[in-house]
């Protein structure tokens, strides 16, 4: 039968204050004056406690504060474990709830690339999408929520610390118009798959002031819903192929160590209903 953790302190204390009083009750002065000389010495009525009786009840004292020393320990254990365990069930929780909103927040903004300053500024829809890293404009942050000015999100997957698993990072650059966030582009190339023109831009980079929304992955990928083009089908790709904004974003993540008494990263899917064109000049693109 295994008892609460502290049910074993009480008993102990119990014992110990009932051998404490047996002790107490046995101990007896030596009364009388001597008596004559070659005389049995006098005791009183009752009978004091020997050598033996002490040295067993030092002992048995000594073991009953061990015992309690051990109880006592294996409470603060449990408590350890139990409050690790929540705090790594509201970090993940609250890393999926803020990854989320910020993808939810997706704000559609034309940009304007110019990779060197003799050529013109040509708008394009600012969106990078790849496997590892993604680029987009959301009026959702981390400082502000949903009460401040529009940022500029970089994800990024990089590796864990110690070279173990990867995690999900993100940098927050403000937005304050097209401009700003055309600096990021390079140029504009056409794509692989697809032939389109597509804009280029510079590598994301982790640094010192970048937020770790998930740790101890053993993968994260990001996946994008595109279009689908006359007689097909909508599916979901690695890599943006297409100069419209995707119709919807998947954030795919798995944990390092599986562990049963923790919460598992989920994926995380966001659907964009984007009812603009890209080509066409609305008047808050200016």
């Amino acid at each position: 039968m295994t008892l609460p953790v502290g049910q074993p302190i009480l008993a102990a204390g119990w014992l110990s204050a009932s051998l404490l009083i047996f002790c107490i009750s046995r101990i007896t002065v030596w009364g009388g004056p001597p008596g004559p000389r070659g005389s049995p010495r006098t005791r009183s009525s009752q009978t004091g406690i020997t050598l033996i009786e002490v040295v067993i009840a030092v002992t048995l004292l000594s073991m009953l504060s061990v015992g309690m020393l051990a109880a006592i320990r294996m409470g603060f254990d449990a408590l350890h474990k139990t409050n690790s365990r929540l705090m790594a069930n509201r970090r993940v929780a609250g890393a999926q709830r803020v990854l989320e909103q910020e993808l939810g927040g997706f704000m559609p903004v034309v940009a304007r690339c110019s990779p060197q300053s003799n050529t013109p500024l040509a708008p394009f829809p600012f969106f990078q999408g790849q496997p590892q890293s993604m680029r987009l404009v959301s009026t959702y942050s981390l400082d502000e929520a949903w009460r401040g000015q529009p940022r500029i999100l970089e994800l990024l997957v990089i590796p864990g610390e110690e070279g173990r698993g990867v995690r999900l990072v993100v940098n927050e650059i403000p937005y304050t118009g097209p401009l700003a966030a055309g600096q990021s582009c390079v140029g504009v190339a056409p794509d692989p798959v697809s032939g389109m023109p597509m804009p280029q831009f510079q590598p994301i980079q982790a640094s010192e002031h970048s937020f770790v929304l998930a740790d101890k992955l053993a993968w994260c990928r990001f996946s994008y819903l595109e279009q689908a083009r006359p007689n097909e089908v909508e599916r979901w790709r690695t890599a943006r192929i297409t100069s419209r904004w995707p119709m919807g974003l998947r954030v795919e993540m798995a944990p390092l160590e599986d562990n049963p008494a923790r919460l598992r990263p989920l994926t995380v899917t966001a659907v964009l209903p984007i009812n603009r064109l890209p080509d066409f000049a609305y008047v808050d693109y200016q």
